[in-house]
């Protein structure tokens, strides 16, 4: 009797790709790891009275540690964005979150200013591979109902931003920075998800089939393109500063000007994260039906009322219009990507990293201004001067009509 071979290891067969089908599961395996990418992010704000207390720090130092993180956020998701176009590694999506998961335990071990700044930075990175490449992987899924994928692959981290102060609240809080280990079990599910998804990927070749053009601003010269573009990061300029002011500095506004304990100051964070992600999850398949222009209008402008009342309100009615704002100021940056995504539709990848980067980049520079506005004068004048930045939605006149074919 012969001796039997081993058998050859089989690789992942190709199967055939509907570019007109959406891909419901895979589209939520993304959103789910990106709400388990931003509940991870959300500890840092979230526990920032705890070591504001624990380490003496002053609010420019916290802004110092946002900072640290949003930058390495920020600053590699284009390159990331724009070589994987080029050189498609859906492996990059489960290496991200291993990243994370070496920043949580340094932050759980960091004992000083200066590591929990190293710490941060680390989990930035983590975020700056994992955000371009998963928005590329919900685009492929989305069987063309781009503005539906990506609201539905930004709920996830709207979620997770909102969640992240509750069990903070709820597990560090009252446990100390070490608790923050607990969490190591999110991004490890975060890594075992996302291996799936990149098998997904390689077997159904939707990596080499997503860059296929659209018409839709076939029309525009390469400057105007270029004009719009910069139109879009203006309005993501004037969002998310506004945004970093709540995330980073919301609990400290209601501790200092109504007194409110820091369970019930987070307790009122999670309602504005809350209605963040309700109103994220609308805007994109709104967009869908009714343009990205007009969703960008009725978002960032139509915030404006309500930003300019806030700070003349009792607790009851900041809690309220907390709620209005996010639900309101939120539904805008789905529509962003996805406009900027159709006027460059070749370089997917890159345009995601390019606008999740100035998303997270915007925000640690913000907070960190933000943060020495607040030491000068006070927190409650921090949120006066910023509550005149939505008005900066009226350039959204000069974006371009859709040409449809």
């Amino acid at each position: 009797m012969s001796q039997m071979e081993p058998l050859p290891a089989q690789p992942l067969q190709p199967v055939e790709f509907d570019t007109t089908k959406t891909f419901v599961p895979i589209i939520g395996a993304v959103s789910f790891v990106h709400l388990l990418n931003d509940l991870i992010q959300a500890i840092l704000p979230s526990i920032y009275p705890l070591l504001k207390t624990n380490y003496a720090l002053s609010f420019t130092q916290i802004g110092l540690i946002t900072l640290a993180f949003q930058m390495t956020a920020s600053l590699f998701q284009p390159a990331i964005g724009l070589y994987t176009d080029k050189h498609p590694k859906p492996y990059l999506l489960p290496m991200g979150m291993l990243f994370t998961l070496v920043g949580l335990v340094m932050l759980a071990a960091a004992n000083s200013f200066l590591w929990l700044v190293i710490a941060s930075a680390v989990i930035g990175l983590g975020s700056s591979t994992f955000h371009p490449e998963a928005s590329r992987v919900a685009r492929m899924a989305s069987g063309g109902r781009f503005g539906f994928a990506q609201s539905f692959f930004q709920v996830g981290g709207n979620a997770g931003s909102a969640f992240g102060p509750l069990l903070a609240a709820a597990i560090i809080i009252p446990q100390g920075q070490g608790a923050i280990g607990w969490f190591t079990l999110f991004a490890i599910l975060g890594v075992t998800v996302l291996f799936s998804v990149s098998r997904w990927v390689i077997r159904s070749g939707a990596s080499l089939k997503s860059g296929k053009k659209h018409s839709h601003f076939a029309h525009l010269s390469r400057n105007q393109v270029i004009a719009a573009l910069s139109l879009l990061a203006l309005l993501v300029f004037s969002k998310y500063i506004y945004m970093a002011a709540f995330t980073n500095y919301y609990t400290f506004y209601l501790m200092e000007k109504f007194a409110t304990s820091v369970a019930d100051a987070q307790l009122l964070l999670f309602l504005f994260l809350a209605a963040v992600a309700v109103g994220t999850f609308a805007g994109g398949p709104i967009g869908d039906k009714v343009g990205r222009k007009a969703v960008i209008w009725i978002s960032i402008l139509g915030a404006a009322p309500f930003t300019l009342l806030f700070p003349y309100c009792n607790l009851f009615w900041t809690a309220v219009l907390s709620v209005v704002i996010g639900l309101v100021l939120s539904s805008a940056f789905s529509a962003i990507v996805v406009l900027a995504q159709e006027l460059v539709p070749s370089k997917i990848g890159m345009i995601s990293g390019v606008f999740f980067g100035l998303m997270f980049g915007i925000s640690g520079i913000a907070a960190a201004g933000l943060g020495t506005i607040a030491d000068a004068t006070s927190i409650e004048h921090m949120f006066d001067i910023c509550a005149f930045l939505p008005l900066l939605g009226i350039i959204t006149v000069l974006l371009p009509g859709m040409k449809r074919s």
